[in-house]
């Protein structure tokens, strides 16, 4: 669009409605400050994906990821133990913004970052993890750094990205697209400790199929549900997250859903919240306009190679 300003110089009311709206994205999302030095040095370094990734292409749609996101964090409070975790350690009830922030800061360097900030990110989480243990409520042990509670937090939130990606791109991913999304995304997971992580679709139905049993619906994770959908500073912050929240729901697996106890039947599902989450992408993308963040981090990923134009995705 134009310069959004008036013959007079002034900013016409549309332009300064999508000031206010980036500016509210922003804070909510990433915090004041996007830390550009971490995505557009050194020159030539693509990261741990690179723009040919299909993680590139997943962690770049706006409606995808945010309403993909907001599934991740129901889906992962229905492991006991992960939740314990989270409930003992985390100040996401007195501070959900911050929290909201340091999640997709982490997605966001590990995605885009360079090589160097990317382990960083990693290694900063790695810290922390041996310092989170303690008792769950049924009185098993639980550890940040455990391995195979690493590797369900990750296949929840991949899970979900993906679910969020195929729902709303104007392009799904081919069934061979979504397999290498899996084993590229797996990187991350291994380098924070996880095993035997699920790298393909196959694998991870028969994992979520595997640890079925193990997944219920404790106070805290009913908690991180009534949390979202309240969640907000403003009027206008809150009806978005809502908006977010009944989409991420449909984007569970059926028995989750019924975990919760939501009854949101599906032509609701299909024909309100989905159409609803699109909308909220689209503005959010015409609020935003192109990504600081990833046309810093295409600009130093290319730098040695042709310069052409990033193919963008429309959702």
């Amino acid at each position: 669009m134009g310069s959004g300003t008036g013959a007079t110089g002034r900013r016409t009311p549309l332009a300064a409605l999508r000031a206010r709206l980036l500016a509210e994205i922003n804070a909510t999302v990433h915090g004041q400050d996007l830390h550009l030095e971490r995505y557009d040095r050194p020159a030539g370094d693509p990261g741990l994906f690179g723009p040919a990734s299909v993680v590139w292409r997943v962690h770049g749609h706006p409606a995808g990821m945010l309403v993909g996101g907001f599934a991740a964090l129901l889906l992962q409070s229905l492991h006991p133990l992960a939740m314990a975790a989270v409930d003992a350690h985390s100040d996401f009830r007195a501070d959900p913004t911050g929290r909201l922030h340091r999640t997709a800061r982490f997605v966001t360097t590990t995605t885009l970052g360079s090589t160097t900030a990317a382990e960083q990110a990693i290694a900063g989480v790695r810290r922390i993890h041996p310092r989170i243990h303690g008792t769950a409520p049924d009185g098993r042990r639980y550890r940040a750094d455990d391995p195979e509670l690493l590797t369900w937090v990750h296949t929840a939130e991949v899970y979900c990205f993906l679910t969020g990606y195929q729902t709303f791109a104007a392009i799904p991913l081919s069934a061979a697209e979504c397999d290498r999304y899996y084993a590229e995304a797996a990187r991350v997971a291994e380098r924070l400790g996880a095993t035997a992580i699920p790298a393909s679709r196959a694998e991870v139905a028969a994992y979520l199929a595997r640890i079925r049993p193990e997944l219920r619906v404790t106070p805290p994770a009913v908690d991180v549900l009534r949390l979202l959908r309240g969640f907000g500073r403003s009027h206008r912050e809150r009806a978005a997250v809502r908006v977010l929240t009944n989409a991420s729901i449909g984007l569970l697996p059926a028995w989750a859903r019924s975990e919760f106890a939501v009854r949101r039947p599906r032509l609701v599902r299909a024909a309100w919240d989905r159409p609803l989450a699109r909308t909220g992408g689209r503005i959010m993308v015409w609020a935003c306009g192109p990504s600081q963040i990833r046309a810093a981090a295409y600009a130093r990923a290319t730098a040695a190679a042709c310069a052409t134009a990033e193919p963008q995705e429309v959702g």
